[in-house]
């Protein structure tokens, strides 16, 4: 055991060394070159006659209470959300950024505003990290109105609370909008999630593939969940297709805020018009929006204007905003609700004073029916963008995907005539249960590159294989949004984040005009933190041919966008009868794997076996290792080993190895989820050494941490005792 141990250690810096990845050659990025760039020439001495609005953000570390408990959180000014920034176009925003932290990095990039490409704030790829101690001030024009957001992109800070609201008001003395009623004043509403829990720690249980969340959540399917709701054929097909359970949402959230706080109150007069700039600011939710005072108007999408239309519920992706008109009615207190996609709760703005009017709940969520889901984008698919605010209103389902067929820009969007068009598939990949995400099944720190040619029109029909949306953000660029059949393609809508649902796709569109490298990712932020994100790159000189193929010598600098961080976690049982478990670190596609079985039961001598192995994910189906057992079983032996596991029709996993003195074992196991806290799991297997085993087991959830589990084991007779999971 000892031996394998030290096998395993050897193993181990090959897995955590850092993977960033740099261009020496190509002048992309990297400290030489920012300190150049910084030497250019900033927005203020660009445009001497423009406007300075300064502000001073300080990033550090706050106790607060988002959730009701105090915890230690990331703070903008002592606050979370950070101060709302307002400018006019026109203005030169200069922003001094200190970071306040006792050690770490920090950033901020300011989404959706077109910037200069070292403004952008990525750290490593466009823009220096901000180091614990130091500042850094940003400049950039004013260029377009509307509502935006600023935010972390370091790490997993943006769910600690590094984020908040831009507004960019119209040049003065421009005329207010002809096609909009009176609107007698204004509010931002900045949504996000919030969990008590390390960003840290919520990353560690996605990535092991714990259900700890869908359980809390009461997401969580089952054989007697799927027969009770007349779901079982449904759950079965699923799992002959290799499909793992459907969610909307990866994390349990421990409270829903609107400008920090769960709910809040507005006095408002009746009939006030209030025009509210709503932000997603979450890290992992989509909301459904509603309002107790009747349907919203949607008079802009992602800062951009379009032509007036009404919804009586407005899902909103992560990253993405909206501007609606709510009119006030008289002899209450109205909500305007935020609830999470998967119904877990919400967060509650009230307009005006008096009894409380709640508003209208999505309809309930569809766990075990796939049909139903997808029969939504289905529908839209159908919606031409042709109907009126009336046959719209009518025809809205319970759970409606954004409104992208009506959204109308209000100027021409078309984009220059005589430019070369290029089309791109991209397609959303990923597994569930790996929690792997990846772009045309590779994950950044494999492909890092989309190739941009200067003059070009890309246009990206995004194809998602998954069953989860994906919002997907590209910096630097407003993009068209194009829809098959539109009414009015001359004004397709402009967005900078776009909701692709599952098992669809939605096509994209921009004029490539700004140089530099920028980033496009899932702004899920777990999902881009785990691979699926590309660098929309203009290298010079890069050649491109075919749909998807970066110059060679061309790998930006990514830094924590390329995943390199190790995680670690242990697995286990301690038993009457036996113990087991299984420890690994894992980074991307690469395992360390640390596996024992020790049995007394039934025997006159303990006896043990360990598996140090080195591990590599090919994909959802296939795993290859290979390493070393150490075994003291009868017919047991020490010998190196190699091996693969499968996935089979209904989640059936086929192990099969072969040691290095000619044994071979294969096995099958399955895990059965009899409800959402009780799991059987079967496995059998045959050794040309030790003949045939099998074994039963069911577990039953206590906590994150501990289950009670008993069973029978073919060698080792019955027993039980508890698992744990660190």
């Amino acid at each position: 055991m000892f031996a394998s141990f030290v096998r395993l250690l050897v193993l181990l810096p090959l897995l955590a060394a850092p993977r960033v990845f740099a261009c020496s050659e190509c002048g992309g990025s990297g400290p030489e070159v920012w300190a150049l760039r910084e030497l250019e020439p900033k927005a203020s001495q660009l445009h001497p006659e423009a406007p300075v609005a300064a502000y001073s953000l300080d990033v550090a570390e706050t106790i607060l209470a988002p959730a009701g408990l105090p915890v230690r959180v990331l703070s903008l000014n002592g606050s979370v959300p950070g101060p709302t920034l307002r400018f006019r176009v026109g203005d030169v925003a200069r922003i001094q950024v200190n970071n306040r932290l006792a050690r770490g990095q920090t950033s901020l990039h300011w989404h959706g505003l077109l910037v200069p490409n070292l403004e952008d704030g990525v750290p490593y790829l466009t823009t220096p990290p901000i180091a614990a101690g130091e500042s850094r001030t940003f400049e950039f024009l004013l260029r377009h109105a509307g509502t935006y957001w600023y935010h972390s992109h370091t790490g997993l800070q943006e769910q600690r609370g590094v984020y908040g609201a831009i507004v960019v008001e119209p040049p003065a003395g421009e005329a207010p909008r002809a096609d909009l009623p009176r609107v007698d004043r204004e509010e931002v509403l900045v949504l996000s999630d919030w969990t008590d829990e390390n960003p840290g720690e919520v990353m560690r249980t996605l990535l092991r593939g714990s259900d700890w969340y869908a359980l809390r959540k009461g997401t969580a399917q089952s054989w007697i969940g799927a027969l009770r709701s007349g779901h079982l054929r449904d759950f079965l097909r699923r799992e002959k297709a290799r499909i793992p359970p459907m969610d909307v949402s990866d994390v349990a959230y421990d409270a829903f805020l609107v400008n920090g706080l769960a709910r809040r109150s507005l006095p408002a007069r009746p009939g006030e018009t209030i025009r509210l700039r709503v932000i997603n600011a979450a890290a992992s939710t989509y909301f459904y929006l509603g309002s107790a005072a009747g349907p919203m108007t949607i008079v802009a999408a992602d800062g951009r204007d379009v032509a007036p239309i009404r919804q009586q519920r407005l899902l909103i992706g992560m990253a993405e905003t909206y501007d609606v008109l709510v009119t006030v009615p008289a002899d209450g207190a109205w909500e305007f609700r935020a609830t999470a996609q998967d119904n877990s709760g919400h967060a509650s703005l009230f307009l005006g004073d008096g009894p409380e009017k709640p508003a209208p709940t999505p309809g309930p969520l569809e766990l075990y029916d796939m049909n139903a889901a997808l029969a939504t984008v289905l529908d839209q698919l159908d919606d031409d963008g042709s109907r009126s605010d009336a046959e719209a209103l009518a025809a809205e389902g319970a759970r409606p995907l954004p409104p992208y067929p009506r959204l109308r820009s209000t100027i021409p969007t078309t984009l220059a005539t005589d430019a070369p068009v290029r089309t791109v598939t991209i397609k959303l990949t990923g597994d569930m249960v790996r929690y792997l995400w990846s772009i045309n099944d590779r994950p950044i720190d494999e492909q890092s590159v989309l190739p941009v040619k200067r003059g070009e029109i890309l246009r990206l029909v995004l194809v998602n294989n998954t069953m989860m949306h994906h919002p997907m953000h590209l910096h630097g660029h407003f993009f068209r949004l194009v829809l098959p059949d539109a009414p009015d393609p001359d004004h397709a809508p402009l967005k900078h984040t776009v909701d692709v649902p599952p098992m669809a796709s939605r096509t994209i569109e921009f004029l490539a005009d700004a140089d530099g490298d920028w980033l496009f990712h899932c702004h899920l932020l777990y999902h881009m933190m785990s691979g699926m994100a590309r660098v929309a790159s203009y290298p010079a000189g890069a050649e491109i041919s075919g749909e998807n193929k970066p110059a060679a010598t061309y790998r930006p600098a990514l830094g924590d966008h390329a995943m390199q961080h190790p995680y670690a976690w242990i697995d286990g049982t301690v038993q009457s009868h036996l113990g087991s478990g299984l420890g690994t670190i894992q980074r991307g596609r690469d395992n360390l794997n640390l596996a024992w079985t020790a049995g007394w039961g039934r025997v006159d001598t303990p006896e043990h076996e360990v598996d140090a192995t080195y591990s590599r994910y090919l994909g959802p189906d296939w795993t290859v290792f290979a390493g070393y057992r150490f075994s003291d079983r009868p017919a047991g032996a020490d010998a190196a080993l190699a091996g693969a596991t499968h996935r089979l029709p209904y989640l059936v996993d086929l192990t099969a190895t072969v040691q290095s003195n000619g044994d071979v074992r294969t096995g099958l196991a399955k895990g059965f989820p009899l409800t959402s806290r009780l799991t059987l799991r079967l496995r059998a297997d045959y050794d040309t050494a030790q003949d045939f085993g099998w074994s039963a087991e069911a577990a039953y959830t206590l906590t994150k941490r501990l289950a009670l589990v008993g069973g029978y084991d073919s060698d080792y007779g019955p027993g039980a005792g508890l698992a744990f999971h660190f």
